[in-house]
């Protein structure tokens, strides 16, 4: 098989395309021959081995995968959580759910993390009630685009607050749904935030930055408001004091999609089906903002990490 591999930590030049012997499943295990391999933010921490956990080397990067089934045939997404950047996988079936006829591979693949993600981040960790403002930081990206057009329907928020880098990523979120999109950038963000809100704070967060961003979104919570984290892409480390929390009663959650792994039926397979079920009712529509040629995966990571790219990034490992 072909596949992305990496024999050290470091920048793109790390990942080097190789040819590697055929997997071999193993036991619970289902070989999917790959399509595509879902490109993730957390695919540029693991190649610098800065993520929330270590890796050994060598490695082959990619978190997920859409591609076909070689005991049936049919099409599937999976979670492999680390193998992706190849021609094929072998993964535990448990992480597998079939592919709609209606929706294509790159469909479903950008609802399978980022998707499960969003849903997650309004129904799991950030709780959202019917009628609360929530605040979709990155409104834009893969997570973002998919957060702003599940507020309504899956949520029943009430105002969607989103930010995004650029005026034709601010745009973008408007057409996601969007009441409101503002500058992502730290300066004046907390103040900035209220003024979006109608001069009230806000219920809920979901932060994918850390750092300023974290800090100043922290400060915009009203009385019992969440900030849910879902990314570090500023790779920067944040502290939070307990009195801050006690004083204001306001909430920092986390959120790893991994963790939905100890219970897959529930927690992966059930949103997955709803979430495709709500894309074949038009009620949110996946976006695909690139796909590259797997041999090419360093400049795909490069346009992913300079935040100038709108939904989902992919690899076309068939080219």
């Amino acid at each position: 098989m072909h596949a992305i591999q990496q024999t050290r930590f470091g920048g793109p030049e790390v990942l080097e395309l190789v040819e590697l012997p055929d997997l071999v499943a193993g036991p619970g295990e289902v070989i999917v021959d790959v399509t595509l391999a879902g490109l993730n933010f957390a695919d540029t921490h693991t190649r610098e081995n800065k993520y929330v956990h270590q890796d050994d080397l060598p490695l082959i990067p990619g978190a997920e995968v859409a591609g076909v089934r070689r005991d049936t045939g049919e099409r599937v997404v999976a979670l492999c959580q680390r193998g992706g950047y190849a021609s094929q996988v072998s993964v535990e079936e448990t992480r597998l759910a079939p592919i709609p006829d209606d929706l294509s591979d790159a469909e479903a693949l950008a609802l399978q993390i980022q998707g499960l993600t969003a849903w997650h981040l309004h129904r799991t960790a950030g709780r959202v009630a019917p009628g609360e403002t929530v605040v979709i930081h990155s409104g834009a990206g893969g997570v973002g685009s998919l957060a702003v057009q599940l507020a309504r329907p899956l949520a029943q928020a009430g105002r969607v607050i989103a930010t995004a880098s650029s005026p034709e990523r601010q745009e973008a979120a408007r057409g996601f749904g969007a009441d409101v999109v503002i500058s992502g950038t730290p300066d004046d963000l907390t103040a900035r935030l209220i003024e979006a809100n109608e001069g009230r704070e806000v219920d809920v967060v979901f932060d994918m930055a850390g750092g300023e961003v974290f800090d100043q979104s922290l400060r915009s919570l009203a009385p019992f408001g969440r900030i849910v984290v879902c990314g570090i892409s500023t790779k920067q480390a944040n502290e939070v004091r307990t009195g801050h929390l006690l004083k204001y009663s306001r909430s920092v959650v986390g959120f790893w999609l991994f963790h939905c792994l100890k219970d897959p039926e529930r927690l992966l397979r059930a949103p997955l089906v709803d979430l495709f079920d709500r894309a074949a009712r038009g009620e949110v529509k996946p976006v695909i903002g690139g796909t590259w040629p797997l041999e090419q995966a360093a400049e795909a990571q490069q346009a992913l990490s300079s935040r100038t790219t709108t939904g989902k990034l992919l690899l076309d490992v068939r080219s």
